[in-house]
């Protein structure tokens, strides 16, 4: 089995900054991406932020130049340092990894359980 783990969100004031992480654990052989989505009350969760594992990155046009997704792979863990925050960003945020897994070698997306983001003053 794989498993992912977020923590890092909480209550922001707006303007503010978060920064949050997601430990993959498990039978991994190796993690092929990870990507950050959200999903705010009575919307559809969609994609924020999504990095190989060579380090290719891309972002949602609403996030661009406030939003950064980096990895630590030798840790398998992942981070999205979120900035300048606004209002809109307040949303249940996800982290997926698509793995190989361990011994079977397949391919296997895996979702962690979310952690809440909320900007208010």
């Amino acid at each position: 089995q794989v498993q992912l783990v977020e923590s890092g969100g909480g209550l922001v004031q707006p303007g503010g900054s978060l920064r949050l992480s997601c430990a993959a654990s498990g039978n991994i052989f190796s993690i092929i991406e990870m990507a950050w989505y959200r999903q705010a009350t009575g919307k559809q969760r969609e994609l924020v932020a999504h990095i190989t594992s060579g380090g290719t990155t891309e972002y949602a046009d609403s996030v661009k130049g406030r939003f950064t997704i980096s990895s630590d792979t030798a840790k398998n863990l992942v981070y999205l340092q979120i900035n300048s925050l606004k209002r809109e960003d307040t949303a249940n945020y996800y982290c997926k990894a698509g793995v190989i897994t361990n011994p079977e070698r397949r391919y296997l997306e895996v979702w962690g359980q979310g952690t809440l983001v909320t900007i208010s003053s």
